[in-house]
């Protein structure tokens, strides 16, 4: 009977710590589960968003500006993303901070023309969220609460970035 629960009690925690040290991609790094900050916005259109009308989708919420050299980088690495899962669960917010519409249209022209970004043009939102530099990407899981979080570029759409987004679809 010892043995028997011995050999659970092993099991057990050699289960535990696999989960524990899942492996991420690098630059990724496992957050807290806190309620995601309030994000409501509108995009260049005017559109209106709010992150919590959202609620049972994973979001990869992406802050950016266009005189980040990385931003220019990985854009259209974004871009591509979007388009490929566009009709799936994952679903995007792509937060210019604090710039003009005129910086950010003549930006996205020349580097990511289908692109619509919501516009923080106070920064308020970005200070809410505290990312820790551009460009920084958050993962909202379905319940709202902050899972992870992307720091730097990175090309989304390939290797095990895109092997990484493909477990939100």
């Amino acid at each position: 009977m010892k043995n028997i629960i011995l050999s659970s009690l092993i099991l057990l925690f050699t289960a535990n710590t696999f989960v524990v040290a899942e492996t991420l991609p690098k630059g990724i790094i496992r957050m807290d589960a806190r309620e995601a900050p309030a994000l409501v916005l509108s995009d260049m259109d005017g559109n209106p968003f709010d992150l919590s009308k959202l609620k049972g989708h994973w979001v990869f919420v992406h802050f950016w500006a266009s005189w980040c050299a990385p931003c220019r980088k990985e854009m259209p690495t974004i871009q591509a993303t979007l388009r490929e899962y566009e009709d799936s669960d994952l679903k995007f917010a792509i937060v210019n901070t604090a710039e003009s519409e005129d910086a950010v249209f003549s930006f996205l022209g020349s580097i990511a023309s289908e692109l619509v970004p919501l516009m923080d043009t106070d920064g308020l939102v970005t200070e809410r969220w505290q990312p820790r530099g551009l460009p920084s990407t958050f993962f909202v899981d379905p319940e709202g609460k902050l899972r992870y979080q992307a720091l730097g570029g990175r090309a989304w759409n390939k290797g095990v970035y895109k092997k990484f987004l493909d477990q939100f679809k």
